[in-house]
């Protein structure tokens, strides 16, 4: 797994106005004199995994008629599964879900109301909706173009979710805590330097917010379209776009008071 690091470089924090890196020198509550700078670090790494949750919502009036429909769809999200020797703990599936659904029809020449006088129609019963979701956790991205076409294929009623991660994301974390330490040292190092002082030791440092984000290369919102009002149905497109890992980035941010001597 490859990784790159990315570091805005130690003039650019100087020479661009931002009021992210604000540096400045300013007296203690002691009257010592400080200086307060801030650093960021981002490093960006190639997923390693991926988790698809779909769901199966099927709607009838005959309950047997609907479960059976819903298990057939699960069935299918776990014999992909086998096929694609995804072991059993990367494979989730929740309880069934089942409710009975109703429309309000009214009729203007014989209008219903409730006891407050609002018009409410008459209830017509829609049949039993049956749900049930699974949830895949794909490590092999190499196979991720033909699972995720295999499971449109099973005609889910709505892809829940396609979320990409890194098995080393707290590692990655830490390195870019760490870097972002080292960039905000360099700063106060060089800017203190720049007048004639000398840049003693941190008196405070407070992280920032700290963010991991997913950026695609490809554009998987093209890849399947969910239509209809309810009851969703998946349509699949005969020219999928193929699949390309993109890359998540983990961010780190620091401001740190240095003294100065």
């Amino acid at each position: 797994m490859k990784s790159t690091i990315l570091l805005v470089s130690l003039f650019a924090f100087v020479l661009i106005p931002s009021t992210r890196l604000t540096a400045q020198i300013r007296p203690a509550e002691n009257n010592i004199p400080t200086i307060e700078v801030s650093g960021k670090a981002e490093i960006s790494v190639e997923p390693d995994s991926a988790t698809i949750s779909v769901d199966f919502t099927k709607l009838d009036k005959d309950l047997q008629a609907a479960r059976k429909a819903n298990e057939d769809g699960v069935a299918k999200m776990l014999r992909i599964a086998r096929k694609y020797d995804i072991p059993p703990k990367d494979v989730r599936t929740n309880n069934i879900s089942v409710s009975m659904k109703y429309i309000s029809i009214r009729d203007r020449q014989k209008p219903i109301y409730d006891e407050d006088g609002d018009e409410i129609g008459t209830r017509e019963f829609q049949g039993y909706e049956v749900s049930r979701s699974v949830t895949i956790t794909l490590t092999k991205l190499e196979a991720f173009d033909d699972v995720f076409n295999e499971i449109l294929a099973t005609q889910p009623t709505e892809i829940d979710s396609v979320q990409f991660a890194t098995s080393r994301l707290i590692e990655l974390r830490q390195k870019a805590r760490e870097m972002a330490m080292k960039a905000a040292y360099e700063k106060a190092r060089s800017m203190t330097g720049a007048i004639g002082q000398t840049l003693g030791k941190a008196i405070k440092i407070s992280e920032g917010t700290a963010s991991d984000k997913y950026n695609s290369n490809a554009n998987l919102a093209n890849s399947f379209a969910v239509d209809g009002v309810g009851p969703r149905q998946v349509s699949v497109s005969n020219n999928l776009a193929t699949f390309s890992a993109g890359s998540i980035t983990v961010e780190s941010s620091v401001t740190v008071i240095f003294r100065l001597d």
